[in-house]
C-alpha cells in the first residue's frame, strides 16, 4: 500500500512536468511554422525579410549615427558562382551540408555543452540552413527557445527547397561586411569584379571573413587576421578534397589586389558609435545586428560631445610645437554612469592615429592613480588626512628611490598636503605601508580590470606604472563623486527592433564598494584649492567646485587630468599614440585646460554644487602639525580638517597665548594658509592668470 501511494505521488508530481514538456516540444513547432509560413513561401521573401541596418539615437532621441546601409541588391544564380566559392563556404561553414537534414546533432550537442560551460548562449553550432533561418527570419535574441525554433524552421526549409536552392539563397543574402550583402556584391566591393571572376584565393578570403565581417575585413579590419582565416579555409578545402595540394599552395601565395573603400563614417562621435556597435556585435552577433533594424537609444549628449571634440582639438593644435598630436576625453554622469561624451581621438580621418580609440586604450595614468591607494590606506586605518609622511630622500625595498616632480624635498608633510600636491615619495611610502596587493584590490573594486596581478608591480604602481584606459579611470573617479557607489559605465539605454518592440532595456545595478566617509575625505583633499596651490598655483581652479587630480608619466609620454563635481566626471588624456614623448607637457599643462573647459560646459545646467559630508565624517580644528587645537587657543587658530568618525587625533598641540595684543595679532596674521572650512572654492570665480610654472608630479 505504501509503495502504491508513493508511486501515485511520483506520477502526480512528474506528470504535469512531462505534460508541459510535451506541449512545449509539440506546440512550439506548430506555432513557429504558422507564424513564419508566409515568409517560407518563396526564396525572395526568405532572403529579403531582414535587411534594415542599425540606427543610433542620442539622449534626446535624435538619430546621430547609422551603420549597414545596404547597397543595391545584386543577386546571382548558383550556376554563375564559381565552384570553388561554393566549396569554400561549405568547407568552412558546414562541411556536412550535403548530408544533413537542416541541422547537425553533433554541432548542437557541442554548442550546448559550450554554452552550459560559459553560462550563456555563446556558440550556435549552426548549419548553413540554420544560419539562413537565423539571418532571415528570427530575432537577434540568444536563447534555447530560439535555437529550437531555428532547428524547426531549418527542417521545413530543407523539406521545401533543394540543397542547391538553399546554398544559392545563403550566398545571395549573407553579410560579407563593408555594406555588402551576398557574394556578387562582396566580389565587387572587395575586388571590383563579378563573383563569376573570383579566383580560388579570393573566394577563400571572402568565405573566411563571414564569422566577423567588420573585424576580418582585409580593407578596414585586421588584414593579417583575414589572411590567416583565408589560409584556414584553404586548408579545410584541401582536407575535404575540394582542392589539391598544388592548388592550395598557389592560392596561399597569390597576391590579392583590393578595391579602395572610403569608410562610410558619420561626423559625430565616431568612436562612441563604433564602441556601441562592437558591444552589440558581442551581444547578438554581427549578422543579427546588420539585419534586424535595431534602433539603439544611447547616452550621448550631442552638444557636449561636439564641445569636447572642439576643446580637445584646440588644445592639441596649441601644443603642436611641443610634439603633441592627440587627445581623448570621456564624460560620465556619476549618478547613473551614463557615458555622455567620448572623444577617442581629435581627428577620425587622420590615417596615422585617427581610427584608434585612445579612450579605451591602455595607457599609464601617472599620479592620477594615487587616490586609489590613499583611499585603501584610509579604509585600513593606516592614515588620516593629518598623518605625517616623509618627503625626503628615501630608498625603499629593492633599492627603489623615487623623486618628486620638482626634484625637491619638503620634509614632514601631512597626507592632505602630500596628495593635494601630488608628492611622489610620500605616496610610495603609503603604498609600502598597505602593500601592492591591497592597492590593486581597491583599484579593482572601483572597476579597473586591466591591471595584472600584484607580482607584476612594485610600490611604483602608486605612481601609475600600470596601464589603464581613460574610460576605466574616469568611471573609477565617478565612484568618489557618487559617495562610494559603483556601477559599470554604459552607453546604451534601450534597443528596439524594426517593429518597435523593446528587445533590451538597461537595468541599474548600483552597489556600495567604498564607505561614503572615505570617498568624501578623498574628495575633500582633491577639491582643496588652498592645499594644492603650493604645487599647481591656480592652473586647476575652475569656476565651480570640483575635485581634480593630474597625472604625468615618465618622459612626458602621457598627460592626464581627471576630476568631478557631484554631477559630472571628466577624464582627459593628451599625448601621442605611438608613445613619443611630448616636450615637458605635464598633466596640468596638457590635459587640464581641456578638462577645465569641458567640466565647466557640462555643469552649466547644475550650477555651483558643493560636496556634502556624510554623517560618518566629523570636523575638528587641528594645528599645522595635525594634532588637535587645545582648548585655550583662539577660534581662528589652526584649521578645520575632516576625519572619519573614530580617527580624530587624541593628542593636542601646545599653545602659548601671546604676551601682548601686538604679538597676538602677529600670531594670527602669520598662520600657515590651510584648507578652508568646506572642501569647495571660497567663491566661484574665473581662474586667475598665473605666470608661475606648475610643479606637479
Amino acid at each position: 500500500m505504501n509503495k502504491q501511494s508513493t508511486t501515485i505521488r511520483i506520477i502526480n508530481y512528474f506528470f504535469p512536468i512531462f505534460f508541459a514538456v510535451v506541449i512545449f516540444l509539440v506546440g512550439i513547432p506548430v506555432a513557429t511554422y504558422h507564424y513564419f509560413a508566409r515568409d517560407l513561401q518563396s526564396q525572395e521573401l526568405l532572403m529579403n525579410r531582414n535587411e534594415t541596418g542599425l540606427i543610433l539615437y542620442d539622449n534626446e532621441g535624435e538619430p546621430f549615427f547609422n551603420f549597414y546601409e545596404a547597397k543595391s541588391k545584386e543577386e546571382i544564380s548558383l550556376e554563375a558562382v564559381p565552384q570553388h566559392m561554393q566549396d569554400a563556404v561549405v568547407a568552412i561553414e558546414d562541411k556536412n551540408f550535403y548530408e544533413h537534414q537542416g541541422y547537425s546533432i553533433p554541432g548542437i550537442v557541442r554548442s550546448f555543452f559550450t554554452n552550459l560551460r560559459e553560462k550563456e548562449i555563446t556558440q550556435g553550432g549552426s548549419t548553413i540552413t540554420q544560419q539562413l533561418v537565423k539571418n532571415s527570419l528570427l530575432s537577434p535574441e540568444r536563447s534555447y527557445l530560439r535555437k529550437y525554433q531555428e532547428v524547426v524552421l531549418a527542417q521545413e526549409i530543407e523539406r521545401r527547397y533543394s540543397k542547391k536552392d538553399i546554398l544559392e539563397m545563403y550566398l545571395n543574402s549573407v553579410y560579407f561586411g563593408e555594406g555588402a550583402f551576398g557574394v556578387e556584391q562582396a566580389a565587387r566591393t572587395y575586388f571590383n569584379k563579378s563573383a563569376q571572376e573570383l579566383s580560388l584565393a579570393e573566394s577563400a578570403l571572402l568565405a573566411g571573413i563571414l564569422p566577423a565581417p567588420s573585424a576580418l575585413s582585409p580593407i578596414t579590419g585586421d588584414y593579417e587576421l583575414a589572411k590567416s582565416r583565408q589560409r584556414l579555409v584553404l586548408e579545410s578545402m584541401k582536407d575535404q578534397q575540394f582542392i589539391t595540394e598544388e592548388e592550395f599552395v598557389q592560392a596561399v601565395e597569390e597576391p590579392l589586389a583590393f578595391s579602395e573603400i572610403t569608410p562610410d563614417i558619420n561626423s559625430i562621435a565616431p568612436h562612441f558609435a563604433l564602441l556601441v556597435r562592437q558591444s552589440l556585435i558581442e551581444r547578438y552577433g554581427e549578422e543579427e545586428v546588420v539585419r534586424y533594424g535595431m534602433k539603439v537609444h544611447t547616452t550621448l549628449d550631442r552638444d557636449l560631445q561636439i564641445y569636447a571634440e572642439e576643446a580637445a582639438a584646440r588644445q592639441v593644435e596649441a601644443l603642436a610645437s611641443q610634439n603633441v598630436t592627440n587627445s581623448a576625453v570621456v564624460v560620465i554622469d556619476p549618478d547613473t554612469r551614463a557615458v555622455r561624451a567620448m572623444v577617442g581621438s581629435i581627428d577620425w580621418m587622420n590615417n596615422e592615429f585617427g581610427k584608434v580609440n585612445v579612450a579605451i586604450s591602455p595607457r599609464q595614468p601617472g599620479s592620477s592613480f594615487k587616490p586609489f591607494v590613499y583611499a585603501k590606506a584610509l579604509e585600513m586605518g593606516v592614515i588620516t588626512p593629518v598623518t605625517v609622511l616623509h618627503d625626503k630622500k628615501t630608498v625603499f625595498t629593492g633599492g627603489y628611490s623615487p623623486e618628486n616632480y620638482d626634484r625637491t624635498f619638503r620634509g614632514l608633510v601631512t597626507v592632505r598636503r602630500a596628495l593635494a600636491n601630488s608628492l611622489n615619495i610620500p605616496a610610495v611610502e603609503v603604498m609600502t605601508r598597505i602593500g601592492v596587493e591591497n592597492g590593486l584590490e581597491m583599484a579593482k573594486r572601483l572597476g579597473i580590470e586591466s591591471l595584472k596581478s600584484a607580482d607584476s608591480y612594485g610600490p611604483a604602481l602608486v605612481l601609475g606604472t600600470g596601464e589603464i584606459s581613460l574610460l576605466e579611470m574616469t568611471n573609477a573617479y565617478a565612484t568618489f563623486a557618487a559617495e562610494g557607489t559603483y556601477e559599470d559605465s554604459f552607453m546604451v539605454t534601450q534597443i528596439e527592433d524594426k517593429y518597435g518592440n523593446v528587445v533590451y532595456e538597461r537595468q541599474s545595478e548600483p552597489r556600495q564598494v567604498l564607505d561614503p566617509e572615505i570617498a568624501y575625505v578623498i574628495t575633500s583633499i582633491l577639491s582643496d584649492r588652498n592645499a594644492r596651490r603650493e604645487a599647481f598655483g591656480n592652473t586647476l581652479d575652475t569656476a565651480i567646485p570640483a575635485a581634480v587630480k593630474t597625472g604625468t608619466t615618465d618622459s612626458y609620454k602621457d598627460s592626464w587630468t581627471i576630476g568631478y563635481t557631484p554631477k559630472v566626471v571628466v577624464g582627459v588624456w593628451v599625448g601621442n599614440n605611438d608613445n613619443q614623448p611630448m616636450a615637458q607637457i605635464a598633466g596640468s599643462l596638457g590635459a587640464a585646460p581641456i578638462w577645465r573647459a569641458v567640466i565647466e560646459y557640462a555643469s552649466q545646467d547644475y550650477g555651483s554644487l558643493a560636496f556634502h559630508a556624510p554623517q560618518g565624517v566629523v570636523r575638528e580644528r587641528v594645528c599645522p602639525n595635525g594634532l588637535r587645537v587645545p582648548p585655550n587657543a583662539p577660534a581662528n587658530f589652526g584649521y578645520t580638517e575632516y576625519f572619519i568618525e573614530g580617527s580624530v587625533p587624541t593628542s593636542v598641540c601646545s599653545y602659548s597665548p601671546p604676551d601682548d595684543e601686538q604679538n597676538k595679532n602677529e600670531g594670527e596674521n602669520t598662520e600657515e594658509q590651510r584648507p578652508p572650512d568646506t572642501p569647495q572654492p571660497e567663491q566661484p570665480t574665473e581662474p586667475e592668470q598665473n605666470d608661475d610654472s606648475p610643479k606637479e608630479e
